[in-house]
C-alpha cells in the first residue's frame, strides 16, 4: 500500500508540473495563434499542448514515478506512453467538443474548465492505470507482490475445514 501512495504522489507532482505547461502553452496559444478568428482554434491548441506536456510526463514518469518500474527497452515503453497518453489526449479532447459543440460553450473559461477540470480529471485516472499496469510494469516490490497474490481457491478452503 506504501508503494501505492508513493507512486500516486510521484504522480501527481508530475502530473501538475505537466499540467502547468499544458495550461500555460494552451492559453498562450488561445490567445495568440489559435485565437477566435481560427476556427476550431482551442482544439489546435489542445494537440499541440498536450504534446508537449506528454513528453514532459514522460520523462518525470519514466526517471521519477515509476523509476524502479521502468524498461530497459525505452523506445517500446517510450511508444506505449504516447499511446496510452493518446488516448488521454482524446478524452480531454471529447470533453472539449462537447462543451464546444454539443453544449455551445465558446468562451476560454469554458474551454479551460471542459479541457483542464473535466478532461483532465477522467483522462489522469485512464493514464495511471494504464501507466501503471501496462507501460510501466517493470520489477514489482515484495510488498505489492504479497499484495497482488489472489487469496486461496474456495475448494481448498473447503478440504482445510474436513480435515479439522
Amino acid at each position: 500500500m506504501r508503494t501505492l501512495v508513493a507512486q500516486l504522489s510521484r504522480f501527481g507532482v508530475v502530473g501538475l508540473v505537466g499540467f502547468g505547461v499544458d495550461f500555460l502553452v494552451f492559453n498562450l496559444l488561445r490567445v495568440t495563434v489559435f485565437s477566435d478568428h481560427v476556427e476550431h482554434g482551442s482544439i489546435y491548441a489542445t494537440i499541440v499542448s498536450t504534446s508537449i506536456a506528454i513528453v514532459t510526463n514522460w520523462l518525470g514518469n519514466r526517471y521519477w514515478t515509476f523509476r524502479h518500474a521502468r524498461r530497459p527497452h525505452w523506445v517500446r515503453e517510450g511508444l506505449e506512453f504516447a499511446a496510452v497518453s493518446l488516448v488521454g489526449l482524446a478524452i480531454t479532447l471529447g470533453c472539449l467538443a462537447v462543451s464546444r459543440y454539443v453544449l455551445g460553450y465558446t468562451s476560454l473559461l469554458a474551454d479551460n474548465i471542459a479541457k483542464n477540470v473535466i478532461g483532465l480529471g477522467l483522462g489522469t485516472i485512464f493514464r495511471f492505470t494504464f501507466y501503471r499496469f501496462w507501460v510501466f510494469r517493470g520489477e514489482i516490490e515484495a510488498e505489492e507482490q504479497e499484495a497482488l497474490e489472489l487469496p486461496p481457491a474456495i475448494p481448498q478452503l473447503a478440504e482445510a475445514g474436513e480435515t479439522n
